[in-house]
């Protein structure tokens, strides 16, 4: 298969050093191997984006020699496929409606990795009287394999860890696991390579294509840039922008980070670049100290 990769940012702001990391590692290694870089924005959750960020994180990217290939994608766009996929899985019953909120799944549900797993209430059925809120898959006790090039062996069992977990929102959003999961295939994507924080998302990711019938890409997480507190640096108050009036300081930060070869002094993004595109090694990319994915209770 040829390669495809792609770099999915948010816009809820601007260009910070944290996503810069991921997308240098994405760009470089769909480079490296003669592949095509492609570039999503990742625009669902509409409340929390910020105005003209796509924008700014589209010059900012250009600035730093990050061109990617064809036009770039927009997430807002894609509901009708979404929501075909929706309609999919409930085809195979592997959907159902769900009536709680945040506040009783936080009362009713153990804790979990990334907060509290949903209890089940609706499995059967609404309780009498309530409405659907949202839309979850209805997982089942499995482990899910599947190997990162920089993390190793990864081990989840879903059902365990996560629960069955939001395909539609509340507010009607789809939910971004079913999302990146139709837009992947669709864009025909084989390789991912993304931060650290989405490593434990992949399983439930695996799940959602096994489902569909889809191809799973291979995914590479690299580790995530913090502040001093251990904070993602994306999210971090202290963090600022990218400035693409002077890109090759973060240019050199973010390959240092990656724990890359520095090359010959680069004076421009261009030269940059014809370096990286030679000496990327995602072997020398540095493993995360810690396990992202849950064990199995």
């Amino acid at each position: 298969m040829a390669y495809r990769g792609r770099f999915a940012p948010s816009p809820t702001g601007g260009l910070h050093f944290g996503s810069l990391v991921t997308a240098v590692a994405s760009c470089a290694d769909a480079r490296a191997h003669g592949g095509e870089w492609l570039v999503r924005i990742e625009d669902l959750d509409r409340p929390r984006e910020v105005p003209g960020a796509a924008d700014d994180i589209l010059r900012t990217l250009l600035a730093l020699g990050l061109q990617w290939d064809g036009a770039p994608l927009l997430q807002s766009r894609r509901a009708a496929a979404y929501e075909e996929a929706l309609a999919r899985l409930g085809a195979l019953g592997l959907t159902y409606p769900c009536a709680c909120s945040r506040t009783e799944i936080a009362r009713g549900g153990r804790r979990g990795s990334a907060g509290p797993i949903y209890p089940g209430t609706c499995r059967r059925g609404l309780p009498p009287g309530r409405r659907p809120r949202s839309i979850r898959l209805r997982t089942s006790p499995a482990p899910v394999r599947f190997r990162d090039r920089i993390q190793g062996e990864q081990r989840q069992d879903v059902a365990a860890v996560m629960g069955d977990f939001v395909l539609r929102r509340a507010d009607g959003i789809h939910a971004y696991q079913l999302a990146v999961v139709v837009d992947d295939a669709w864009q025909g994507i084989s390789q991912v390579v993304r931060g650290a924080d989405l490593l434990a998302s992949t399983p439930a990711q695996c799940l959602l294509q096994q489902a569909l019938g889809l191809p799973t890409p291979t995914y590479a997480h690299v580790p995530l840039a913090v502040d001093a507190t251990g904070r993602k640096l994306s999210k971090s108050l202290a963090s600022a922008p990218v400035d693409p009036a002077d890109p090759m300081p973060a240019l050199r930060r973010a390959w240092a980070w990656l724990g890359q070869t520095p090359g010959p002094a680069a004076v421009s993004p261009a030269d940059f670049w014809r370096h990286a595109t030679r000496a990327w090694r995602i072997e020398q990319v540095p493993a995360l100290t810690r396990a992202c994915i849950a064990p199995d209770p």
